[in-house]
């Protein structure tokens, strides 16, 4: 065998056993170590492993932490003991290790509490639009997280490691499932308020999965995506013969290296975009709209009108196919002192904003996805990096509390006006061990809604078989229809 023989031998034996690793990697794919060879589309749908409950998530971070014992965990208990110190048997078992110490318990002035729905769920009066729908939510009041700071504990959230570099969850359902539309990515990201949201790209990231799986983050305004619009004096002939020019160079280029995610991200991207031009600033325009829908949404109020805008936006996603949209609260218009559910001080304040933010358009979203038929097949998930402590920090704010808290879905496939789990009587933590939801479980069962086993999830990262759920997580049961 000469030289040139060994190194076609060679090199065409490296793309076999990187088309076999290929088709093992990706759920519902099975291709042919030669096809391997070939530039296929990373964003082809694919089957999931069963059939889906649902086709869509729409993932609400409520960004900063809101006190869920001021929303939706009502204890008399705390009402109660309302200035006294935390007794000793509400802390066992957990390391208190927060910024402002264990102080008095403490209880707002100017919250009250009602049932509401035949679930008898309880909501504060700082959220009185969404109680409404309180029969249409499945409540995870024992959920716990680890980490007390926004920023691991956010990355936690969303990608299931304290660390930078694993892949989000919504790269993950991108990767096993991929585009319903060719012309939007199945992965988008919106928020509202003047700046990008904390911790920024990193929580959309697509970690180690190639680079075409994460996230894109849709900006507020009539421009979604920077520098997506054609410039002006270039016409869409001469934009397209520049693009069919870099794609052929592109693809010479990828021959030589088969296993270059970036390149192959790079080459769908600019394909992907030149479609976006018209779909991306379509799918957020809402002009033809209904004067109803919007007020429906809140859009007519300074207050609720750009989270009413993205939770709008969210819905006309779904319409379109997109698989996972992730919208981070972010602060009402005009608003620069308060820009979070970060609440160490000043709670009434800073909650009664917030809860008003976002009360009127979640309502809306369901109302709407309810209305249209679309929330039997899309999944709304309310959650946050972790809750608030009933303890007081500086006498008017709350601590960090990582140890039990609510959080709530709703949609296809899960048991309308339910509640599992519970915290102790004064909301320190999870009452019973044995229901504590984490964020693995949290990522596990919104996989296993849309028909994906997190267990089978997989992609060989460095030789070892990486998960969604790392080496944790279970699906909850007890909530699923």
């Amino acid at each position: 065998m000469d030289n040139k023989s060994r190194r076609d031998f060679l090199k065409n034996s490296s793309l076999g056993v990187g088309g076999v690793a290929l088709a093992g990697a990706i759920p519902g794919f099975n291709i042919s170590a030669a096809s391997a060879a070939e530039l296929i589309d990373p964003l082809a749908p694919k089957d999931p492993h069963f059939p889906a409950k649902i086709k869509s998530v729409i993932w609400l971070h409520q960004n900063g932490a809101p006190s869920t014992l001021d929303l939706y965990d009502y204890k008399p208990e705390l009402v109660k003991q309302a200035g006294k110190g935390v007794p000793d048997s509400f802390l066992k078992g957990i390391k208190t290790s927060t910024q402002g110490g264990v102080n008095e318990l403490f209880v707002s002035n100017y919250r009250s509490w009602k049932q509401y729905g035949e679930s008898g769920a309880w909501f504060s009066n700082l959220l009185p639009n969404l109680a409404q729908h309180a029969d249409k939510l499945t409540f995870i009041k024992s959920s716990v997280t680890i980490g007390a700071t926004h920023d691991i504990s956010i990355l936690k959230l969303n990608t299931g490691d304290l660390n930078p570099g694993r892949p989000s969850l919504g790269a993950w359902i991108s990767y096993a499932l991929g585009s319903a539309n060719p012309d939007l990515p199945p992965y988008v990201v919106l928020y509202n308020g003047a700046s990008e949201p904390r911790a920024g790209s990193v929580n959309w990231n697509s970690g180690f999965l190639p680079a075409v799986y994460q996230g894109t983050a849709f900006r507020p305004g009539d421009s979604p995506i920077y520098y997506l619009d054609r410039p002006e004096l270039r016409s869409a002939l001469q934009q397209r013969s520049s693009l069919d020019l870099l794609n052929r160079l592109n693809k010479l280029n990828a021959e030589n290296r088969p296993l270059d995610t970036e390149l192959k991200a790079r080459l769908r991207s600019y394909d992907l975009a030149d479609r976006m031009q018209v779909a991306a600033p379509e799918a957020v325009d809402l002009s033809k709209e209904t004067d109803a829908t919007k007020k429906l949404y809140g859009i007519d109020d300074a207050i609720t009108g750009s989270y009413g805008t993205s939770l709008l936006r969210a819905r006309r996603l779904v319409e379109r196919g997109v698989r996972f949209i992730q919208v981070v609260s972010g602060a009402p218009d005009g608003e620069t002192e308060i820009t979070s559910w970060d609440a160490h001080d000043d709670l009434d304040k800073n909650h009664g904003l917030m809860a008003k933010m976002v009360d009127k358009p979640i309502a809306g979203l369901l109302e709407d996805l309810k209305s249209r038929g679309l929330l039997e097949s899309t999944l709304v998930v309310w959650t946050s990096e972790f809750s608030r402590t009933p303890w007081g920090e500086s006498g008017t704010g709350r601590d960090h509390n990582p140890w039990g808290y609510t959080q709530w879905m709703a949609g296809g496939g899960l048991k309308a006006g339910f509640t599992y789990g519970g915290t102790d009587e004064l909301g320190v933590q999870v009452a019973d061990k044995d229901t504590a939801v984490d964020t693995y479980d949290l990522h596990a069962t919104v996989l296993h809604l849309l028909g994906l086993n997190h267990l089978k999830t997989t992609f060989i990262n460095n030789g070892r078989s990486e998960r969604p759920t790392v080496v944790f997580g279970k699906v909850v049961k007890d909530i699923l229809a």
